[in-house]
């Protein structure tokens, strides 16, 4: 087996990897919130936790996904134009990891964490502190 064959390979399984945690984590995170649901019966707060466990699923499963993407364009090949839709691939996944960890944290990656009351996704800020 070639070097570019173990390479493609293992960019795969991270493909692979990335689609499975995905998918594993919507399943759970349905699972928490039918018995959660079906317990309570209140749907605000299971939805809210429903949410987030759907976003950190699918956060890490877009890590796993440009994972394998680097590692296959890079090390595979390496050509300006596999480089550029790369680049691109990774500008669209980061922009929606940016937009997930902001939905799941509910303030803006440069403000400080809030302790105590919970914090739901509708209070982050529609402008960045000290105004703009």
């Amino acid at each position: 087996m070639s070097t570019k064959e173990v390479v493609q390979a293992i960019g795969g399984l991270l493909d692979l990897a990335g689609v499975l945690v995905i998918a594993v984590g919507v399943a759970l995170a349905t699972v928490v919130f039918v018995v959660g649901y079906w317990r309570t019966r209140t749907l605000t707060e299971v939805y809210r936790q429903y949410r987030q466990g759907v976003g950190r699923a699918i956060l890490l499963g877009l890590e796993l996904l440009v994972g394998g993407d680097i590692i296959r364009t890079v090390a595979v090949s390496p050509s300006f134009r596999s480089v550029g839709v790369l680049a691109l691939i990774v500008l669209v996944r980061t922009f929606l990891s940016f937009s997930l960890e902001v939905e799941l944290e509910g303030r803006w990656p440069w403000q400080p964490r809030r302790t105590g009351a919970t914090v739901s996704a509708s209070s982050v800020p529609a402008e960045p502190p000290g105004g703009g």
